[in-house]
């Protein structure tokens, strides 16, 4: 896994945002100054995937701090990201990993998980303007949920490094339910 303080793999993925279809660069979304939190995952519709994004949602942590982009990225098509995001009121961007090539790069991937092969592991990555790994975190199990308060201490450093996020009036806590 690529870890903290190492530079952040390069990569353009396909993405779906508000219904419609784009494409998404890491380097040109880092290149204004600002952050991407990615928050990998194995699939959409499954139940603690669905869990933990309509968590996320829920916790609209991400809407209130303007320099961060939170992007989520799992190996399904632009379509099933645009009926999950519909059916769940997903509006922050979903990406398309489909064959696992940046989930490889960022050594993230498992072989084989449930007769599906090349299929991201849960994980979260915070990267700064220059592309350094600022917070990572993966799952061995992909049942296991990612704890958000140390994605908040992360974003705290980077502030002191002169990224402008506020974030000190937002709770980070993600509350899960037991769906």
């Amino acid at each position: 896994m690529i870890a903290e303080g190492q530079q952040a793999p390069q990569f353009e993925l396909p993405a779906v945002i508000e219904k419609e279809t784009t494409t998404l660069d890491l380097e040109v979304a880092t290149s204004d100054g600002g952050a991407v939190l990615l928050l990998f995952y194995p699939f959409d519709f499954s139940p603690v995937c669905t869990t933990e994004l309509c968590a996320i949602r829920d916790a609209e942590w991400f809407e209130f701090t303007p320099n961060l982009s939170v992007w989520a990225i799992s190996g399904d098509s632009t379509y099933a990201h645009r009926e999950f995001a519909d059916e769940y009121d997903l509006t922050f961007p979903l990406l398309s990993d489909y064959h696992a090539t940046t989930a490889e790069k960022f050594d993230i991937r498992y072989e084989s998980w449930e007769d599906h092969e090349c299929v991201p592991k849960r994980a979260v990555f915070l990267i700064d303007s220059d592309r350094t790994v600022q917070y990572s975190w993966a799952a061995e199990q992909a049942y296991t949920k990612p704890d958000f308060v140390p994605v908040k201490a992360a974003l705290d450093r980077l502030s002191g490094l002169g990224v402008e996020l506020e974030t000190d009036e937002i709770d980070f806590t993600v509350e899960y339910s037991e769906e």
